[in-house]
């Protein structure tokens, strides 16, 4: 049959199906070899990287042997603990004169301050003298600390002299004007069958017959205190040194870091910062309740260091680390977490976890019943950091430092 003219028909193209399949390559098999090829050499080479890392880990041992232990729940930081800016107004005083003037004491309108170095020295005016040095050179690090020395806790005596703890060397009594020093206690001698190995602060009766100093541990030395702070041991004691008898006794002990120290007033007992635990204690170490101990205050906003007299009748208590509430407290989390401790000693040094501990400067000054009466708050240690101390004198307070290299001082009348 002839077609129309002019009339063509077309071939019906068929819908093609195109499915994942028809649009693979060819070499689809290959690449999937390929890949898991890779997968497998990345995980192997993954695991010979790791599994001697957790040999390492698991065979090294750690330097600390932590103990778990309960905090409270941190204080809201509202009402009295309310943060605020005031420690901001501080003064700088003798700053890059000097390292780490822990604890300060005077002498009318002179002071006196023990350093990094080993000196004792006085400050007055824009002066500074060396009064005494307790230990031997070498100086300047932590490595020679144990023979260089390192004062800590400063009082004045009744009869003018100083009584100066040195965390390494013991107890002195020195002459703020010939520079004599008497030693005391030597930390050679072993106090109720133990070592001293962290004198840290003391103080006087004032007729000069006591003194009641801390020995924070018998295991761990001060260049180490941050192992102390992480173990949390309970080997902390407060002891007595009769300068009549020429005696020491030990009046408590069982306590986990016991910092600073201040006598009451009637002189039965002394308030002790125990800094791991957040709380100050008080110690009967004369009258009927001799040999007993409570707690002042539990569960502060930080963790305290030394302890003063106020001029309100209450007390001062610095602070250099800060249990952020809201916020997070490495040192809460980490005390029912011993083997993260571990493991982060086995990895990291001292200083490598320093670097990780917030740098918030806090003063307190509580009442005779330990309430909160103020604050004094410099978020990020801006003006005052690593404070250690808070001595009030002539309106002001002069603020110490376990490690900056100054000293503070903040106008009362002006917070």
């Amino acid at each position: 049959m002839n077609e129309p003219e002019g009339l063509r028909y077309r071939r019906v193209n068929r819908p093609q199906v195109i499915t994942d399949e028809a649009q693979e390559p060819r070499h689809k098999r290959t690449g999937t070899y390929s890949g898991r090829v890779f997968r497998v050499t990345l995980l192997s080479l993954g695991g010979f990287l790791v599994l001697p890392l957790l040999v390492i880990l698991f065979l090294l041992e750690s330097p600390i042997q932590p103990e778990a232990f309960s905090l409270s729940e941190p204080p809201l930081m509202n009402g009295c603990y309310k943060a605020n800016l005031k420690l901001r107004q501080a003064e700088r005083l003798f700053e890059d004169q000097l390292v780490g003037p822990e604890s300060v004491a005077n002498i009318g309108d002179v002071f006196y301050t023990g350093t990094a170095d080993g000196r004792i020295l006085k400050l007055e005016g824009r002066r500074i003298h060396v009064v005494a040095k307790l230990g031997r050179p070498p100086c300047g690090s932590t490595e020679y600390e144990p023979t260089c020395g390192r004062p800590l806790g400063i009082r004045v005596g009744p009869n003018g002299t100083l009584f100066v703890v040195d965390a390494y060397l013991g107890l002195f009594e020195v002459n703020p004007v010939t520079g004599h020093i008497t030693t005391l206690v030597s930390t050679s001698q072993n106090v109720g069958g133990r070592q001293l190995s962290f004198v840290n602060d003391l103080d006087v009766t004032q007729d000069g017959k006591k003194v009641y100093f801390t020995d924070s541990s018998s295991r761990w030395q001060r260049r180490n205190f941050l192992n102390l702070v992480m173990e949390a041991t309970a080997d902390g004691r407060v002891l007595e040194y009769d300068t009549v008898t020429k005696e020491v006794s030990v009046m408590m002990e069982g306590l986990r870091f016991p910092n600073g120290i201040q006598l009451l007033p009637d002189e039965e007992s002394v308030l002790v910062p125990e800094t791991t635990m957040a709380r100050i204690r008080r110690v009967h170490v004369s009258g009927l309740n001799k040999g007993g101990m409570d707690t002042f205050v539990e569960n502060l906003p930080g963790f305290p260091d030394n302890i003063r007299r106020s001029s309100s009748g209450g007390y001062w208590v610095a602070m250099s680390a800060v249990r952020q509430n809201p916020g997070f407290s490495m040192l809460d989390f980490l005390s029912q977490r011993p083997w993260i401790k571990k493991l982060i000693f086995k990895l990291f040094s001292q200083d490598t976890v320093l670097k990780f501990v917030p740098r918030y400067s806090l003063i307190l000054e509580l009442d005779e019943s330990g309430e909160c009466l103020r604050s004094f708050h410099d978020p990020h240690g801006q003006v005052a950091a690593y404070v250690s101390e808070a001595h009030e004198h002539n309106g002001h307070l002069y603020i110490g430092s376990f490690r900056s290299p100054y000293l503070c001082k903040l106008d009362l009348s002006k917070v």
